[in-house]
């Protein structure tokens, strides 16, 4: 199984590599330099907004199907059609809550349109999502790593040409993103489902109730999973801009240094996407079979996190002035927590997933509520006096607190072995990273030298075995397929 993970997970980083760091980090940071902070910060607000309450629609049916799908393929026709129906319900709740609270928090007048578009835009988004469960629980990797981009990269040319070129001579408009958006991500939907009706068949658009109730039941513990977890990494920007004096601009400050994290993430979700089908056959089988993929997964993911986490901290200012316009030192005070906080978020990726395939929703449930407790109860205490850099400490604090205890839960569960070794090995990885990020001034010159070295030393105590990637892209006979 590790070969097809190795080269499924090759393809969709260089595919994301290609795609989304320009979507966002050209694209999207330059759209908050030509509005502005207080513009930018609400968009990023309502986006996040939108985003709360986006599980009302997908209720862990993607979980559902993906987990369905990786354990017996033959599913795939039964209930597609049904699916979508129940969706579409399921949308209408999700609109009339998120308006809802959106009022009941102070929101009106262009705030209620663009937070309206945005719900639209999380409609499509979920067909997109619900289509790509899909390809990866049926194992169409490459499939599912195109449709990944394509929204992104569809993107970047229509924004693209907006922000770079005299088409219009009337300043960009942060509706215009919301618009090009919706454009992208409906195009997105139309491709991914004609190559879907390749594969499955899609009927019976139904409303089956009896089937519904089951669906639901079956994937509520996800579902609860889900909206615990965009709680306590998403509602912290909402909080911010609400109740600090400038929350619209520090919001703003906040989006800087959260459009890289969420850039990483995106890369860290290429693992989750590729993991949890293939988790979930393997755990169906033997509990034991499970340690080469897990160790191989979370080397790459957590080594390589490391290494970059580091380069990125001590060189904060030079690569956010790569990327900004203003506002750069205040900005750099949140955005080294919140890379911090992705080194945690990574050891997340792979145990919360591991967990999930393993069904241990509950234990997860628990550890989420805690997390969510604490995070919101935090942020309002220290959102209104210390901004953005109090929040991204709270979102670092959360994060490490919930691997810290994801950890110990795999452990237990799932009885995999604590390796003093490996720890050993890479303290001896991000040691001379930081001797030379403390004696060097940053630079874009000690920036590329740290990720070179740290690669580097990942190859040379093979933490990162070459030999191992090397023979993974060499697929075994039976390997499933990977269209």
């Amino acid at each position: 199984m590790k070969g097809p993970f190795i080269t499924n997970l090759f393809l969709s980083l260089f595919l994301n590599l290609l795609i989304k760091p320009v979507s966002l980090l050209v694209i999207d940071a330059e759209v908050q330099n030509k509005v502005g902070p207080e513009n930018y910060g609400l968009y990023f607000t309502l986006l996040n907004l939108s985003a709360l309450f986006n599980i009302l629609i997908d209720l862990g049916i993607n979980n559902y199907t993906i987990r369905r799908l990786a354990q017996d393929p033959n599913q795939a026709t039964k209930y597609i059609g049904r699916v979508i129906i129940l969706r579409i319900l399921l949308f209408t709740i999700y609109c009339i809550v998120t308006l809802f609270f959106a009022l009941i928090i102070g929101y009106k007048g262009k705030e209620l349109l663009l937070i309206g578009i945005l719900i639209i835009n999380q409609l499509l988004i979920m067909f997109i999502s619900f289509a790509r469960s899909y390809f990866s629980g049926l194992h169409y990797f490459k499939t599912d790593s195109i449709i990944s981009v394509l929204d992104r990269f569809l993107l970047i040319f229509l924004c693209g040409a907006l922000l770079f070129t005299n088409i219009t001579s009337t300043p960009f408009q942060i509706e215009w993103y919301v618009y090009i958006q919706s454009v992208c991500y409906f195009t997105t939907v139309v491709v991914s489902y004609f190559m879907l009706s390749k594969i499955v068949l899609i009927n019976e658009f139904t409303l089956d109730r009896k089937f519904s109730i089951q669906v639901i039941r079956e994937s509520s513990p996800y579902a609860l999973l889900i909206v615990l977890m965009l709680f306590y990494t998403r509602s912290d920007s909402v909080i911010l801009e609400r109740l600090h004096e400038y929350g619209r601009f520090e919001a703003g400050i906040y989006a800087q240094g959260f459009r890289i994290l969420d850039a990483l993430y995106m890369f860290g979700m290429v693992f989750v996407m590729l993991l949890f089908p293939m988790f979930s056959r393997i755990l169906k089988q033997s509990k034991k079979d499970i340690i080469p993929l897990l160790q191989t997964s979370g080397n790459l993911l957590i080594g390589g996190s490391a290494v970059l986490v580091i380069a990125l901290c001590f060189n904060d200012k030079t690569v956010l002035n790569w990327i900004y316009d203003a506002n750069i030192t205040e900005s750099s005070k949140s955005f080294d927590w919140l890379m911090l906080g992705f080194f945690s978020l990574s050891i997340n990726f792979i145990f919360g997933t591991l967990l999930s395939a393993n069904g241990n929703f509950k234990a997860l449930n628990y550890v989420s509520v805690v997390a969510v407790v604490f995070n919101i109860g935090l942020n309002i205490l220290v959102a209104p006096k210390y901004g953005s850099e109090g929040t991204a400490l709270i979102f670092f604090l959360t994060q490490t607190g919930v691997s810290i205890t994801q950890f110990i839960l795999t452990k237990k569960i799932i009885g995999i072995k604590f390796i003093p070794s490996l720890v050993v090995k890479h303290v001896l990885v991000i040691c001379p990273l930081m001797i030379g990020g403390l004696y060097f001034p940053q630079s874009a010159v000690l920036f590329i030298i740290q990720i070179l070295i740290g690669c580097l030393m990942l190859f040379t105590l093979r933490i990162v075995d070459l030999r191992e990637l090397k023979n993974s892209f060499i697929p075994p006979k039976e390997t499933i397929n990977n269209n």
